[in-house]
Parts: C-alpha cells; sequence; structure tokens
C-alpha cells in the first residue's frame, strides 16, 4: 500500500521542511518529490503536510506516519539485506557530537546493529571541532556534528538556529558582563557566542567550561550563565532565555554527516549508517 521510495521522500520532507532541500538530498527533481507525497497522501486519504509559499509543517496525520514510515522501512531494508545476502563487515569509527547525548540517536546506532551485527561500530562522541579534526587524521570514518554556516563540507542532516537558553528564573543584568557557560576549544557553538558578543560590543565572562553537554546543563540549571545551544535540542530544565535580555542573535547552524576521505573497508557500513541516520533525522530533535 505504501511505496518505500514515497515513504523516504516524505521523511526528508519531513526532516528538512523543504520540498527544495529533500530533492537536493535525494537527487530528484522537486516535481518529484512533489508528486511523490502526493501520491502517498491519496494512499492514505490523509493531508501529510499543510505549506504555503514560505513554509511547509507536519499535520497531525503527517506526525503520525512519522513512525509508521520508520518502522515499514526498517523491516523493508531488513528484508532485502536477507534475501540478497548482502552482509556487511568490517570496522566503522564512527563520531557524534556532544549534542547528541540526549537524544533517540541509541535508538538509530541500536537498529543499525541489529541489521548489521558482523560491522564492528566504535563510537566516539566529542566536540564537533574535535570531530572534524579527527575525521582529517584519518582516525574516524564517519562523523554527525555541527559545521559552521559558511564549511561547505558534509551532507545536511537538518538546519537549525543557535538560540541563548539557561534557566527560567535565570535574571541577567544589562550593565554587568554575561555569564557564560561554554565548551572548551575548538566548540563550534562557543566560537559564534563570543563572536557574536564582541560584534555586539557586549562584555562577557566564562563561569563554567566543560567538555561534556550534562556538566554544561547542570550549570546552566543551576543558574550559573547562558550557553548558546540549538533550538531543537533544548535539554529539559531549561528555557530560551528573552529577547528582552538583549543578548545578539546567533545565527543559523548545520547538522551534517561528513564521510572521511580515505576509503576504507569500513565504506559500504559507513554509507549504511549515514542512510539510516538521514532516514532517522526526525529523532534528532527534541520536539
Amino acid at each position: 500500500m505504501y511505496d518505500p521510495s514515497h515513504l523516504r521522500t516524505f521523511l526528508a520532507v519531513a526532516q528538512t521542511l523543504s520540498f527544495t532541500q529533500a530533492a537536493r538530498r535525494l537527487g530528484l527533481r522537486q516535481s518529484t518529490v512533489s508528486q511523490h507525497v502526493r501520491r502517498l497522501e491519496d494512499a492514505t486519504g490523509r493531508p501529510l503536510f499543510t505549506r504555503d509559499t514560505h513554509s511547509v509543517e507536519l499535520t497531525e496525520d503527517g506526525e503520525a506516519m512519522l513512525g509508521f514510515a520508520h518502522r515499514i522501512l526498517e523491516v523493508h531494508e531488513q528484508a532485502t539485506a536477507f534475501f540478497t545476502g548482502t552482509r556487511l563487515r568490517g570496522r566503522l569509527r564512527f563520531g557524534a557530537s556532544e549534542d547528541f547525548v540526549l537524544t533517540r540517536l541509541p535508538e538509530i546506532l541500536e537498529g543499525f546493529r541489529h541489521d548489521h551485527p558482523e560491522v564492528d561500530l566504535e563510537l566516539t562522541v566529542e566536540l564537533s571541532g574535535t570531530l572534524h579534526e579527527q575525521l582529517s587524521a584519518g582516525k574516524l570514518d564517519l562523523v554527525l556534528a555541527k559545521r559552521r554556516p559558511e564549511d561547505p563540507r558534509g551532507e545536511p542532516v537538518w538546519h537549525d538556529r543557535l538560540v541563548w537558553i539557561g534557566a527560567e528564573r535565570l535574571r541577567l543584568e544589562p550593565d554587568r558582563p554575561v555569564p557564560l557557560i561554554v565548551y572548551p576549544p575548538p566548540g563550534i557553538t562557543r566560537a559564534l557566542a563570543l563572536e557574536a558578543l564582541e560584534r555586539q560590543g557586549r562584555e562577557w565572562r566564562i563561569v563554567c567550561t566543560s567538555g561534556s553537554l550534562n556538566g554544561l546543563v547542570a550549570a546552566a540549571r543551576a543558574g550559573l550563565g547562558v550557553m548558546a545551544h540549538s533550538r531543537g535540542l533544548i535539554p529539559p530544565g531549561l528555557v530560551r532565555v528573552p529577547d528582552r535580555a538583549g543578548l545578539p542573535e546567533l545565527g543559523r547552524v548545520d547538522f551534517v554527516l561528513v564521510h572521511g576521505h580515505r576509503r576504507t573497508s569500513a565504506q559500504g557500513a559507513a554509507d549504511a549508517l549515514a542512510a539510516a541516520i538521514l532516514a532517522g533525522g526526525d529523532r534528532l530533535h527534541r520536539r
């Protein structure tokens, strides 16, 4: 009843909230993406997106279809692998940034391990900047991390905005330096936060540095200061700092998958894991 190619297209649109971005990711024409979505909506008898010239949003039925699409495609891929006899093997060194510690990335990795039990998956959790350095040095095969907006490398998983977050009770004094909670160098959010404050001419002081997201979140929940963070991944217990605080705009951030430059025995496994992450990219958002 539901064509797998239509489901993959649906997931790409749901993750990017853009027919143009979905077409680019899938290597299809935008008219083909629209046709796939229309046929899936015909099959369900329900509208899955509301869209106008400026925005694309999931309907309630579209939100429900997310879970069904994931499960249908997982079973479809398991059956394909079983009957074609393709079994991936090798050592796969995968790096994920600290941003994903509190998301459902473990579910995606668990599914990958189930589908490819002969792949020796090694996970490294680090700062995005550090992961990019390790990838360039040949120490990793695949990385899921942030990139700076001007960086062309990587396949976008989704786009987001950086926002200032802190404890709900936190109050900033306009005549005092902004208390900052930051990753150590070469943290990308650290660099973007400091650059934004410098452009505004706002004084700041670092009150907490930690290479662990849990450490930063604990400091923020304690009311020590503010931190720059992805709008779609705000941890529980923290909120956006209101605009009246006068903090500068932080701009956009891209989450991308980047493959290593060197062809290794893990290439097939890296491609399979990248496909699984792209298919399940909406699970990485904190809804």
